[in-house]
Order: structure tokens, then sequence, then C-alpha cells
């Protein structure tokens, strides 16, 4: 990993902002993302996102936690957080915002345990791939302290397979729907391709009721997102 997206927050972070992320999909044109929404405060972010945090409690594991925006909501809520991301530059600039405790680290490198660990905007993609949810699962599962709680969010992105008529084009011998190519750029840098995973909800409360979670359906947003709770049985 070249760590564009780090790169792109440590310029927002120093005054240097002069453009956006460009990121785009095998399914789908570039699209930007605007660097000050990656640093937004709890009013600006959507409302599944709203909700998450005002469900968290206890000990919390922010997961993929970018420039720390929902760390920093928690802290100031008086929460004890901990903050985690595979982007050395997100952590770099989390750190500078304020973030408390802040790690380099990979989800399945993580040993500590939680009341809450939050993986939010599009949680389930760092997943990668359908075959992989279940280790992920089983791995989020030791990290919870008993009554903890795991609160991700995902979309069902079927739609984007409808044609004008409603009807799917789905390859049923392709691999699952939601296993997309994922590519981004920053200045003229591409990152590496990487594999993100939607998981639509009925797929991840199957995965989860065969490692013994209970997954509710806390939430559901506007374009076919959602927001799950997964808990100990």
């Amino acid at each position: 990993m070249k760590d564009i997206f780090g790169l792109a927050l440590l310029d927002f972070q120093n005054g240097n902002y002069t453009e956006d992320l460009i990121t785009w999909t095998n399914i789908s044109d570039e699209d930007e993302l605007p660097l000050p929404y990656l640093f937004r405060s709890f009013k600006d972010m959507p409302a599944l996102e709203q909700k998450a945090l005002k469900l968290a409690k206890g000990i919390v594991l922010d997961v993929g936690c970018g420039a720390g925006s929902h760390s920093l909501y928690l802290q100031k809520k008086g929460l004890q957080v901990k903050a985690i991301d595979i982007s050395s530059g997100a952590v770099t600039v989390a750190k500078a915002r304020g973030v408390i405790s802040v790690e380099n680290l990979d989800i399945l490198a993580e040993t500590g345990t939680y009341d809450t660990i939050l993986l939010l905007m599009n949680g389930t993609g760092i997943f990668k791939e359908l075959s992989q949810v279940a280790t992920y699962l089983k791995h989020l599962k030791s990290l919870l302290k008993p009554n903890g709680q795991i609160l991700i969010d995902s979309s069902d992105i079927q739609y984007m397979y409808e044609d004008e008529d409603g009807g799917l084009w789905i390859d049923t011998h392709a691999n699952y729907y939601g296993e997309l190519d994922y590519f981004l750029s920053y200045k003229g840098q591409e990152e590496i391709p990487m594999t993100w995973l939607y998981l639509d909800f009925n797929t991840l409360y199957t995965a989860c009721t065969a490692l013994g979670l209970t997954c509710e359906l806390v939430a559901e947003g506007d374009h076919y997102d959602y927001l799950a709770k997964l808990s100990l049985s």
C-alpha cells in the first residue's frame, strides 16, 4: 500500500488542501471524495453514523479511524477509545487532532477486549471478500467483552446492477455482487487496487448466526444502507 489516503489526510491537516481524493470501482465511474468530509463534526455526519455513536458505550475500539472524527466525538462524551487504522498517515493525523490512543494496526492483529467495536463508513469493506467474512467476524467476536456490541454499517448495492426496467444483471457464475475492486487516486498518484466488500444485511445476518452472534438491524438509511448491531448470543 502506498498510503495515498494518508497522504491526502496529512495535506489537509497541514493546510495543503488543493484537491480531493478520486475513487472508483470496477462497476462505477470516478467520483470525488472531498477531504473536508473526512474531518467532519458530529452534526455533519450521516444519520446512521450519528446513531452508532449515540449507541457506543464503555471502552470503544474505532476500526479504520481515518482522521479520527468518530473517536474525537466519543472522547468528548467521556468514553475511553482506542482508534486503529492501517494507514500510517491517518494515524498521524488522528494523533495531531487529539485522539488519545491511536495505533497503526490491522484489526486482525488487535488483541484487546471492548464493550463497543465500531466499523463505520461501510464497515464491512475491511472483510474484502465474502469468503473472509467468517474469519473477521470470529476475530471481532473474540474482542468483545461480556454484553459487548459491534456496530457496523454497509449497503446492499444490488441496485447498481438494475437496468431501466428494474431487472437485475448479475452474473450468477461470478463472485458475490458486493465484492468490488476499489481504486483511489490523489494528485496524479494511484493507490494499489484493493478488494472492498459491500454486504447486504441478510448475508451478514446468516454469517453471524452461524458463528453464534446475534445480528440486529438497528436502522436503515435513504439509499440501501443500514446499521447493524452484533452481540454475543
